[in-house]
């Protein structure tokens, strides 16, 4: 009793010392109560035969019976490997070309060009998926698009680039890549700039070479945000990009096989079912996914660099 005690009164003597604080983070705290938990009581779906007219707390319970659609199949399995797969290849590319472009935009002297390159490669980001599914279509579209013109041009033959599910992948890492490389690249910029520029002096009297000096100081010192943004993406590594996904790719069940992710799949499954409870499991499956990869993931961070761990 009595330590309960003085863990209240400490409590309470740390938000009366720094009410201010608290009172500048109560507005993120009431938007992550409002979007993030109070949305997880949706959850409880899954395990219910959900009717509109029953409501969330009306409704039946069933136990597991809502996970056998997706289990009994085979979907589940092309789905959750292609989520992780596509997901794999935007998280690598994505990084490595933002790192690439912050270390050799830091090395461009001319101001002028260093600040007109970065908003040419930050512009991408606030490109609506919408419009760069427009985009592609004008790039990939089988009879007008200027891919298959050019190869006319030049005596090849056109490819049928929405009937081929096994580009896609590729394709869709190289646009994801042009997208969130220039605003991750920012991310790097701002670690770029707090390196100290002793590290820099040193090596130059040292005879070290700017190659030599991107190599063993800007990157090494690069390494813990590359860590803490790579486990953020290992943690979403089972949510596919459903904006990108169902904006490029749509409904075409061509593609499916290899562009087809959890997200996508739920969607389809509430649209044409009908079907709140079923839905719900698929996301819950993925939910479960994604806790028990980023507790992995982190688990090895703290071995191999405690520093770079997310908790």
């Amino acid at each position: 009793m009595k330590q309960r005690r003085r863990l209240g009164g400490a409590f309470v003597h740390e938000l009366s010392r720094n009410r201010y604080l608290y009172l500048l983070a109560l507005p993120g705290i009431a938007f992550l109560v409002v979007f993030a938990y109070l949305p997880m009581l949706g959850h409880l779906l899954a395990f219910q035969n959900y009717r509109l007219s029953d409501g969330i707390w009306g409704s039946e319970l069933v136990g597991l019976k809502n996970f056998e659609f997706f289990f009994n199949g085979k979907d589940w399995l092309r789905v959750t490997l292609n989520t992780v797969f596509l997901n794999a290849l935007f998280l690598v590319s994505g990084l490595g070309s933002a790192v690439v472009l912050a270390v050799f935009l830091n090395e461009v002297r001319n101001r002028l060009f260093k600040r007109i390159a970065q908003s040419f490669i930050f512009l991408p980001y606030f490109i609506s998926w919408l419009v760069v599914s427009m985009m592609a279509l004008t790039l990939f579209s089988t009879s007008e698009g200027l891919i298959n013109r050019t190869l006319a041009a030049v005596g090849f033959e056109g490819v049928d680039w929405y009937l081929t599910p096994g580009v896609w992948p590729y394709i869709l890492t190289v646009i994801s890549a042009w997208k969130i490389a220039g605003y991750n690249s920012i991310i790097f910029m701002a670690v770029i700039t707090g390196i100290s520029a002793e590290y820099y002096e040193s090596a130059r009297l040292e005879g070290a070479s700017r190659l030599q000096q991107m190599l063993y100081i800007t990157l090494p010192l690069m390494r813990p945000i590359v860590m803490v943004l790579a486990l953020l993406g290992v943690g979403r590594i089972f949510y596919g990009d459903f904006g990108m996904i169902y904006a490029i790719i749509g409904d075409n069940g061509v593609l499916f096989p290899t562009t087809d992710v959890i997200d996508s799949y739920a969607y389809r499954a509430l649209r044409q079912l009908g079907n709140f409870s079923m839905s719900s499991a698929v996301v819950v499956y993925q939910s479960c996914m994604g806790l028990v990869t980023i507790l992995i993931f982190n688990a090895i961070a703290r071995k191999v660099d405690a520093d770079s761990r997310l908790f």
